[in-house]
């Protein structure tokens, strides 16, 4: 089958990788002029399916209540935001409620699972270097936070989920580089989860999907989609292509795309931020950072070291349109940071980036057939597109090539919003 993949971000680029293994002839058109270039560029770049979970949970109301007042450090709500986003938030509210969370943390779970399985076996099998390290620490500051995690820490002995609840002193013997003055309640270890460059992975599968035979064209713009058998693409300088199929993974604007075929995909863009800066190295000392993945639980904050690099990520932000990271989300990372790895970075040096995560309102994506013809969806991944996105194109390269799916995706289903 001749199928385009539209956008090549690290969701587009691992589909058309799948797609071209399968031996269709693919084509990708990405509006940038390079992959990995919007929402993949500089996020934490932690894979943890241990601790996936949709981004509406028990408790929403409140949180966006504090963001509201300015009350939550990590969370930022505009009075516009509230209002023009109105019905985004009500279905956000309805998948937050303890049944449905549990339903759809599970149905993450099984994908982030699946894709962690298919990333490392990429690895193995294409021999990737791109920063990857393993093991994964959830900061629990207070015997309150140790409260509030024992409802996920229940889920994952039930799900069977390769984790240890350990105190203090041995998660600084895990971490021995973290801040001794901190304080540190508890952590959860997990040793399976890891860390890895999202950028640079994209970039090298890049180059394994050109080896197939994947096209990637840059600086092109998909403007319109007509379904139907061939299905036909209008790009911005006028030109008109057909193909057998069409895979939207356009990130922030797949819903634009969607809409305009009159399909409703109800994606709201949260914008997250992160900050990068080389290495501290002190006189015959070892660098004082983590040794691989480290999640401050109160503040949904990461720190991970990327090679000689560390980065710091986390926030979101609704209804903000700004092009670099606000002010208060840059303090909240450098807080962060500051509590446990005081020496670490040379901040005079830091980038600051802040990129957009597409998010649907009950924080799983949409896989599979859009309801046109010819037309399939993969987005819709919020904050775990390089958690989800091996599985997600492994997924769906297997639906159409109709084959049967390789694990149960109940609840992921892209025609769950018509």
């Amino acid at each position: 089958m001749r199928v385009a993949v539209i956008g090549a971000g690290i969701v587009g680029v691992t589909t058309a990788y799948e797609l071209g293994l399968r031996g269709h002839e693919v084509t990708v058109l990405e509006r940038r002029d390079s992959v990995a270039a919007e929402g993949s560029f500089a996020h934490a770049g932690i894979v943890a399916p241990g601790w996936i979970a949709p981004w509406a949970a028990p408790g929403l109301p409140g949180r966006l209540l504090r963001a509201w007042c300015g009350r939550a450090g990590t969370l930022q709500l505009s009075s516009r935001a509230a209002l023009t986003q109105a019905p985004w938030l009500w279905q956000a509210w309805r998948a937050g409620r303890p049944a449905a969370h549990t339903s759809g943390r599970q149905a993450l779970w099984r994908l982030a699972e699946f894709s962690r399985e298919r990333l490392l076996e990429l690895t193995r099998q294409l021999e990737l270097d791109y920063e990857q390290e393993p093991g994964c620490l959830v900061l629990l500051r207070s015997g309150r936070e140790l409260d509030a995690a024992r409802p996920a820490l229940a889920l994952l002995r039930e799900w069977g989920v390769g984790h240890e609840l350990i105190d203090a002193v041995r998660c600084r013997q895990l971490e021995p580089a973290m801040a001794p003055a901190t304080r540190l309640h508890a952590a959860v270890h997990l040793p399976l989860d890891g860390v890895g460059n999202c950028r640079q992975f994209a970039h090298l599968l890049k180059a394994e999907a050109q080896k197939l035979g994947v096209r990637f064209r840059f600086q092109a713009t998909v403007q319109t989609i007509d379904a139907g058998r061939p299905t036909r693409l209008r790009l911005a300088d006028g030109e008109i292509a057909a193909y057998d199929a069409v895979v939207v993974c356009a990130g922030a604007g797949a819903g634009e795309l969607l809409r305009r075929m009159g399909l409703r995909l109800p994606l709201l863009a949260i914008q997250g931020c992160s900050v990068t800066a080389p290495i501290r190295h002190l006189d015959g000392q070892l660098p004082l950072v983590p040794r691989a993945a480290v999640i401050d639980a109160r503040h949904g904050v990461a720190i991970v070291r990327l090679g000689d690099r560390i980065r710091v990520a986390g926030t979101a932000e609704l209804g903000r349109t700004g092009a670099l990271p606000a002010p208060r989300a840059l303090r909240t990372l450098y807080g962060v940071l500051d509590d446990w790895y005081p020496s670490a970075a040379r901040t005079q040096a830091a980038q600051h980036w802040q990129g957009v995560s597409p998010t649907l309102p009950d924080g799983r994506p949409a896989l599979g057939p859009s309801g046109a013809d010819g037309v399939w969806v993969n987005a819709g991944h919020g904050e775990h597109g390089w958690a989800l996105a091996c599985g997600s194109a492994c997924l769906l390269a297997e639906q159409i090539s109709g084959r049967a799916a390789p694990l149960d995706a109940t609840g992921l289903a892209a025609t769950r919003w018509r």
